[in-house]
């Protein structure tokens, strides 16, 4: 999956959890991204049957296969922020825009190894 992708999924399942609806706008928005970019990534990404879009309502839902990467990518984006606030001492601002970019490329090694540290500290 692409990078933008796993933003765009992300942020999905966030306005989920944040408005319990989802529509191209609202990711639009939160991304600051335009209307037609936003129109081809989620045609992308049901493509990939990552989401579902209702035809009448225009609402976007993960589908399983999207719930779960949005969970796993969720999951990375938090620990992570939470690891450099504490490792590195930086602020929370920083420390969700530098987990933002590690989220996507760090191993599945790498990323296990600061989990555990995590837990035990």
């Amino acid at each position: 999956m692409f990078e933008s992708g796993e933003d765009y999924i992300e942020t999905i399942y966030r306005l989920k959890k944040e408005n319990g609806v989802v529509y191209s706008i609202d990711v639009a928005k939160k991304l600051g991204f335009s209307r037609p970019s936003v129109s081809r990534a989620m045609s992308i990404l049901r493509e990939e049957g990552y989401i579902t879009m209702d035809e009448i309502s225009k609402e976007i839902n993960l589908t399983e296969k999207g719930h779960k990467k949005a969970v796993d990518i969720y999951d990375r984006h938090k620990t992570l922020t939470s690891f450099l606030q504490k490792t590195a001492g930086v602020s929370a601002k920083i420390a969700e825009t530098d987990a933002c970019r590690i989220e996507h490329i760090i191993s599945t090694s790498t990323f296990r190894g600061i989990k555990n540290y995590m837990k035990n500290n």
